[in-house]
């Protein structure tokens, strides 16, 4: 019931829950960015800074196999830091990750957004829809749908009962960033059996933390006439909209 497990020195072994959704052979994004997000939160913590922007470059094929994770803070500040993780596998590095850390104040008299709230999980029938997909992670989450998504435009919760790393417990936040991936696969274009269009970076900002377990997305796909396509997401949890998150994706026929 976890994603990985840890071996020590940074090393973790993914279980067949991280499995991915175009290849058996290679972990899905969705843990694998929850899992960096982790080792983000563990180094060198600071109560007065929160994240605030994590972005992910996905640097070639996450292979399901036993990943290194290492950290470093490339911009130190009092108030504003910039810290990064590598994941490597396959001998190679594969993923990188950047994140600002900005300092924690009280705007509560001043709080709002402008996106709609999603009418919450509660009630709402499991969704079946992803199970066009295949692979160990998709079968680990439950989908739950606003209302039938259309080809471009989906509103589905997501939730897992797997823990990110066998025996540490995870933030709200690292659980969080662990399902944002799946926007990409919730409000498919055209049928992954004969269109392929994974995404090469996931970029999420938050304008306030999350809490929770449940995940919240508002996702709007679009594909342009070149190859190129983007998938637009509204993060929320439980009480409401938490941040964005946007996916570049490279489209081309099977």
């Amino acid at each position: 019931m976890t994603y990985y497990q840890p071996l020590g020195d940074g090393v973790y072994r993914p279980t067949i829950h991280t499995q991915g959704a175009w290849q058996e052979t290679e972990q899905h994004m969705g843990p694998a960015s929850g899992l960096l997000a982790h080792a983000l939160e563990l180094h060198e913590p600071r109560e007065d800074l929160q994240l605030a922007r994590i972005s992910f470059d996905i640097l070639g094929m996450i292979h399901l196999e036993d990943s290194t994770i290492r950290t470093r803070t490339v911009r130190p500040g009092r108030t504003i830091e910039l810290v990064e993780a590598t994941m490597s596998s396959g001998g190679r590095e594969v993923i990188r990750a950047s994140a600002w850390r900005l300092s924690t104040q009280d705007t509560a008299a001043v709080a709002g957004t402008a996106s709609e709230p999603m009418p919450g999980p509660e009630g709402l029938e499991p969704w079946q829809g992803m199970e066009v997909w295949g692979g160990g992670y998709i079968s680990s989450v439950e989908f739950r749908a606003v209302e039938p998504p259309v080809p471009g435009r989906a509103r589905v919760w997501l939730h897992t009962e797997h823990d990110l790393v066998e025996g540490v417990p995870s933030t709200p936040l690292a659980r969080f960033v662990g399902l944002v991936d799946t926007a990409n696969g919730i409000a498919v274009r055209q049928s992954p059996r004969e269109w392929l269009f994974p995404n090469t970076d996931l970029t999420i900002h938050f304008h306030r933390p999350p809490t929770g377990r449940w995940v919240g997305l508002d996702t709007t796909v679009s594909w342009g006439g070149t190859g190129l396509g983007v998938t637009s997401t509204v993060l929320h949890d439980e009480h409401g909209p938490v941040g964005h998150a946007l996916q570049v994706l490279t489209v081309r026929a099977q």
